[in-house]
């Protein structure tokens, strides 16, 4: 048992270094938007999503509802479902209901990956191993960002804060370049959200809201015109 937690633990290594630097810039950006640095910390501490966190920052600290915050959130992270039921025929006997509850607290696209590569079955000692390097680099990332953020100059701060966006340019660009429905797919999300913000009428829609509306129109749409050949993954 373990033999099978140290090496998830060596697996989730570079998995917990790449989250730090993500982390960091989600720090810097929660205490710039006016959150202190502990508030971010315990954010990261309870979610285990960049995403999801980035874009529930306005909604908090603009007093979203909760029935808006949840729905964001689901629209945002539903792929994790989808991941859980794909990795479940890989999950050996040691991992009950209880213990699928708490992986899935960590299945984050990075560990469903490393998990799913593994040869034949998993089990808890692995999964569990392979989750504490990504959490405790997702957290001290965020801790070392906030306090970063109390600290540097504005004009540092500023300069740092675009690296969350660069964050996701670097997710959408590579395989936008290769797929023209991934393409299609986030040239509609974007011209959703330019509406958005400039049309009179709809710019009054809350950025919860938004998220979801650009989010879900945008994969019907790809969903419609590119539609999956039967047999492909």
């Amino acid at each position: 048992m373990k033999g099978y937690f140290s090496h998830g633990l060596r697996h989730g290594i570079p998995i917990g270094l790449g989250y730090l630097s993500v982390s960091f810039a989600f720090g810097m950006k929660a205490v710039g938007d006016g959150l202190t640095w502990l508030q971010a910390v315990l954010i990261s501490m309870t979610n285990l999503t960049s995403a999801g966190q980035i874009a529930a920052l306005p909604l908090m600290i603009g007093g979203a509802s909760l029935t808006e915050m949840a729905l964001t959130q689901l629209t945002i992270n539903l792929r994790y479902a989808l991941m859980g039921l794909s990795l479940g025929p890989k999950l050996d006997q040691s991992m009950k209901t209880l213990q699928r509850m708490i992986f899935a607290f960590a299945d984050t696209d990075e560990i469903f990956a490393v998990a799913s590569s593994q040869p034949g079955k998993i089990g808890k000692s692995y999964l569990y191993g392979l989750m504490v390097m990504p959490w405790i680099g997702w957290v001290l990332g965020t801790l070392l960002g906030g306090v970063a953020g109390t600290l540097l100059p504005a004009f540092v701060r500023t300069a740092l804060g675009i690296a969350i966006y660069g964050m996701f340019l670097a997710i959408i660009l590579p395989p936008a370049r290769e797929k023209k429905p991934v393409r299609f797919v986030v040239a509609v999300a974007v011209a959703l959200s330019l509406f958005f913000r400039y049309i009179p009428g709809l710019n009054r829609v809350s950025g919860g809201f938004v998220i979801i509306i650009c989010a879900v129109l945008a994969a019907a749409a790809g969903a419609a015109l590119y539609p999956a050949e039967e047999g492909n993954t």
